[in-house]
Formats: C-alpha cells, structure tokens, sequence
C-alpha cells in the first residue's frame, strides 16, 4: 500500500490513521516473511511501512499487539475470498472445490501472509495459536453443511469435517514452511481429494478433483 502524500492534503484524519494502519499491517506481514519474528522490530515494521513510530505508538502498544492485529486482518481477508467464491456456487462439491481454490490462490497471491498465518502464527505463543485454531473450526459447519452421503455406508460423522478441516491446514502449513507458497495453486487435485474422499470416495473424489482443476 502508497504512503500519503507529504505536506498539505486534505484528507480526514480517519482515512489517514486507517491508511496508516494497513501500511503498518501490510509491513509486519512482509516484514516477518524476510526476517522472522525475532528479528522484526518496531523500527524494521515502520521503517517498511513509512510511518513514524510515534504514529506506530497510536495504533499498537508493541509489537505482538501489531502482530495479532496483523493475524486478525489475514484471516478475515482469507475468509471474504472464500465467501466470494462460494457465493455463486449451489452444489456442495462445487463450494468445497471453490473455497479451496480460494483459499490456494489467496495463499499463492500473498507469500507473506501466508507465512503470517501458517508458520509464524504457529510459533508465537499459545494466544495466537488460539485464533489459529478457532480460525481453523470456523470453516467446519460449512463443510459439513448439506454434505453428501455415501452411497455406501452411513453419513460422516461431525468429526470427518473437523478432520478434514485440519488435516487441510496441516497440509498448507507443511507447504508453505517449505517455501512453496507461491506453487500452491498446483496443489489443488491433490488437495480437493485429500478433503472429498471421505464424503463420496477416493475414485470419485479423483475424478471430481481433476475435473474442478
């Protein structure tokens, strides 16, 4: 995101402390991909975001307070792409195959936040994982809304989705630590199987998988 203009430029205040805060959760975002945790620092993230730090100092008393609002902002970024793509969807494969495709295509888009979400929000303490997991089970009921039955067999029960569903995110976190965020959308077959499979059966996820590709 552009820092403002200098000087006189008429813009409000609201828009220019919002214009702030994105710069300054876009820049903890990029800046963690390039150095870690550790070694991103309140002068690194406004030094990047072109905002002084008494600005800085407006927004967040420190950095891990920067860093879940950071967090906050991927995961509900993550989740409108999702929506978006759902919306024209009425089948239940066709709105599985759709979130995934979302889902890697954000995640390929933005390396960053990736990272944010999958590897550095795993590693910076039990508060953070928290919204990891509560991130990961919100995605669950719409999983298992309107979920085929087998025509074999009875219907998966309420834990198949939540397996599913993190079985998902353990697979994008293993990716994605190992540098292959921006390769992630070649993921798809295999990953639309993985997530189909236990509603209507490997040969028939296969096929559906391939033919959403």
């Amino acid at each position: 995101m552009k820092s403002l203009p200098r000087g006189r430029h008429g813009l409000s205040r609201e828009f220019v402390a919002r214009n702030q805060l994105d710069r300054l959760l876009d820049s903890i975002a990029e800046s963690l991909h390039e150095h870690g945790y550790d070694r991103t620092t309140v002068s690194v993230i406004t030094a990047h975001a072109r905002v002084s730090k008494s600005d800085f100092y407006r927004h967040f008393q420190n950095k891990d307070e920067c860093f879940v609002a950071a967090y906050d902002d991927a995961v509900e970024r993550l989740r409108r792409e999702v929506t978006d793509a759902c919306a024209g969807e009425a089948g239940w494969t066709e709105r599985v195959a759709a979130a995934l495709g979302a889902v890697l295509a954000f995640l390929a888009r933005e390396p960053a936040r990736a990272d944010l979400l999958f590897v550095e929000g795993l590693r910076a303490g039990p508060d953070v994982y928290a919204r990891f997991q509560k991130a990961v089970q919100s995605f669950v009921p719409a999983l298992r809304e309107d979920a085929p039955v087998p025509e074999r067999g009875s219907a998966p029960g309420d834990g198949v989705a939540e397996a599913v569903v993190g079985g998902t995110a353990s697979l994008l976190s293993r990716w994605i630590l190992a540098g292959e965020s921006e390769e992630l959308e070649a993921r798809f077959p295999e990953i639309a199987e993985f997530a189909l499979t236990p509603y209507v059966g490997s040969d028939e996820a296969r096929r559906m998988a391939a033919r959403a590709a």
